[in-house]
């Protein structure tokens, strides 16, 4: 596989963006900005009694460790780390990268505050400041949805909420377009989550504030600290349009804009996500099968990884596949805005919203066709579906698909972090 190695953006250029970030963040710190020794976010974390799934809900409720959140790794010797660390209570003599892979972001500790104390408006209210195309993020967990403006978590990055009675983290990684929701119990313990302000291939590092141990957020998995060894577990989410999410959620809660001082609806990163050169921070190799900012559906499931451009899902909107022995679709729909294309992000491109889901249901298994506009029809029914997963018309009208967990990332993340995976369309 050819690589390419040169680099395209000087560090000048890249360094100035972080400035202008942390210069916007660092404007008011009252937008929920919290620092280790934050005596009430320590004290407002208490043990969930139900997770996301059997085994996380006994786990939470017994204050047992989840199985499903160990992973083999292999520490690295003990040494020190090449940067400061006397604001930090992190036991950095645990880890499992090498130093030289994490990189300063700009902005120091929560240098880009998460939310802690979220406030949610109506749908109504939010389409006062929301575009049709702005793109959020679409979270159902025991009944409860909500939506989350990428138009605030660009700024924020992290948002530590409560839904269905669980305590669960929102994530956003600009550099990496990386939108991913975790469950944030551990061992019956809810944690929060802060912003390092490093960065390993260009993504985001959180840190637990109950260990202050550091997380990768493209993997969920502890890098550094007391919890190496363990991983968050994922749960589904999809990044819709806000037309769609009101469509669909017209009674739902919708993340209200923090008060803080920050530009909301402004991309910060402008031009970004069409940048030709090497992305930002980014020093490992780059794949050269795709542009290193095209979007992709990466998908891991039973052991196998494959990666659907959006540049062929745009074009053909359904594709039926299989991965890990499992039948899937991937849904594709137009009408939703890059939020790091141009300055504002009503205004963007279209890039549109894609979604993973099993397309057996019951005893059958169906075979998708796009329609044209957004909707989908399986050949074996006639039925039509929406990009939810959702039957809407025809004989399985109210049927559900279940949907495969998957992630909207940019491919030199996804091809950095999972340097084997396949690619559909090669």
């Amino acid at each position: 596989m050819k690589r390419i190695t040169k680099r395209n953006l000087s560090i000048a250029g890249a360094l100035l963006i972080a400035i202008l970030i942390f210069a916007a963040c660092a404007a008011n710190q009252g937008g929920g900005a919290s620092t280790a020794g934050d005596e009430t976010a320590a004290e407002k974390a208490a043990p969930a009694t139900v997770a996301s799934d059997e085994s996380s809900a006994n786990a939470a409720s017994t204050g047992e460790p989840d199985p499903n959140t160990f992973i083999d790794v292999e520490l690295l010797p003990s040494s020190d780390p090449p940067f400061g660390t006397t604001s930090w209570s992190t036991d950095f003599s645990r880890r499992t990268v090498e130093w030289e892979e994490i990189l300063s972001g700009g902005p120091p500790k929560d240098g880009i505050p998460a939310v802690d104390d979220p406030t949610f408006e109506s749908v109504e209210t939010a389409g006062e400041w929301l575009s049709e195309r702005d793109p959020v993020i679409m979270f159902e967990h025991k009944g409860e949805v909500r939506a989350y403006p990428l138009a605030i978590l660009i700024w924020h990055e992290i948002v530590n909420d409560v839904v269905g009675g669980d305590p669960v983290a929102i994530t956003f990684c600009p550099l990496c377009n990386a939108s991913i929701a975790f469950d944030a119990t551990l061992d019956g313990v809810a944690l929060d989550f802060g912003t390092t302000g490093k960065l390993r291939n260009s993504d985001l590092i959180m840190y637990d504030r109950q260990t202050e141990s550091w997380w990768q957020q493209f993997t969920g998995e502890a890098i550094i600290g007391e919890y190496v060894g363990r991983r968050l577990n994922f749960l589904p989410s999809q990044v819709i349009s806000f037309s769609d999410f009101a469509e669909n959620f017209p009674d739902a809660q919708v993340l209200a804009r923090p008060p803080a001082s920050r530009n909301y609806g402004r991309n910060p990163y402008t031009g970004y996500d069409t940048n030709p050169g090497r992305p930002f921070l980014y020093t490992g190799d780059l794949d050269d099968r795709l542009p290193s900012t095209e979007r992709v559906m990466g998908v891991e499931l039973n052991g196998e990884v494959k990666a659907y451009p959006f540049s062929i899902l745009s074009k053909e909107g359904a594709i039926n596949d299989e991965l890990g022995g499992v039948p899937i679709v991937v849904f594709h729909k137009a009408g939703t805005a890059s939020a790091l294309d141009g300055g504002t992000i009503s205004e963007n491109r279209d890039v549109g919203s894609a979604a993973i889901f099993d397309r057996r249901l019951g005893d059958q298994t169906l075979t998708f066709s796009a329609n044209g506009d957004g909707t989908f029809t399986d050949a074996e029914t006639g039925s039509v579906w929406n990009i939810l997963g959702e039957a809407t018309d025809g004989e399985l009208a109210g049927s559900q698909l279940e949907q495969i967990l998957a992630f909207d990332h940019f491919w030199f993340a996804w091809s950095g972090f999972f340097p084997d995976t396949e690619l559909y369309g090669e």
